[in-house]
């Protein structure tokens, strides 16, 4: 589990790509402390599990579901990447949960100033967005937001300049993939909402009832 709090930016140094899989090389400073061979960490939101250690830099493989759910494919040699460890038990929750399986990608429609904030507007497909609320958390590149507005297709993330500068967000423009990951409670939720719907008809509310009044959820 992660919390959204971005440790460091790292560095891509290598990518090795197969039919339905890749490995990434990722070099970095601060994660390596007390980094091991088999740890977790979130590399820009995907999480990935080290399979070697050099130095300051680790190798991670990436599966085909990864590939297809995540930008994580159209990394390249060079390519800054937000890089956070897994939470400790002892660790400060200060962000909120992630699990660091990317829900789906979204794509960066505009970039504004808003003071001394940057505002992010972001498309997204319909799965997603299902689960954006105003005020609510989502993982953006793995980095914890909290969502200003939202609209059919569209919401909208402000970035105060700490994160800006700690991040790899700034260095992308309008039109860039980012990975996107939902508040995890939300899903729960509906999956409980749905089944309990389904095993108690009788309570009266049912999913015709939900759905005629505004209700999205499957």
């Amino acid at each position: 589990m992660f919390t959204g709090i971005i440790e460091e930016t790292g560095t891509v140094q290598g990518k090795k790509r197969g039919a339905n899989f890749s490995a990434l090389t990722i070099s970095g400073d601060l994660i390596f402390g007390d980094l091991k061979i088999g740890d977790s960490v979130a590399v820009s939101g995907v999480c990935l599990t080290v399979s070697g250690l050099a130095g300051k830099t680790f190798t991670a493989d990436v599966m085909h579901e990864t590939l297809a759910r995540s930008a994580i494919g159209s990394l390249k040699t060079g390519s800054k990447v937000n890089l956070e460890r897994a939470m400790p038990a002892d660790g400060r929750f200060g962000g909120h949960i992630v699990s660091g399986h990317v829900d789906g990608t979204g794509t960066i429609a505009e970039v504004k100033t808003d003071g001394n904030a940057v505002l992010y507007k972001i498309k997204a497909p319909g799965h997603v967005m299902r689960y954006i609320v105003e005020k609510g958390s989502v993982a953006v590149d793995g980095i914890s937001l909290t969502v200003t507005e939202t609209a059919q297709g569209w919401f909208v993330v402000s970035v105060i300049p700490h994160t800006s500068k700690v991040t790899a967000l700034a260095g992308k423009p309008a039109g860039g993939e980012v990975n996107l990951e939902c508040d995890i409670i939300g899903k729960y939720v509906e999956k409980f909402m749905s089944h309990e719907l389904m095993e108690k008809p009788e309570s009266g509310i049912t999913m015709e009832f939900l759905t005629k009044f505004g209700y999205t959820g499957g």
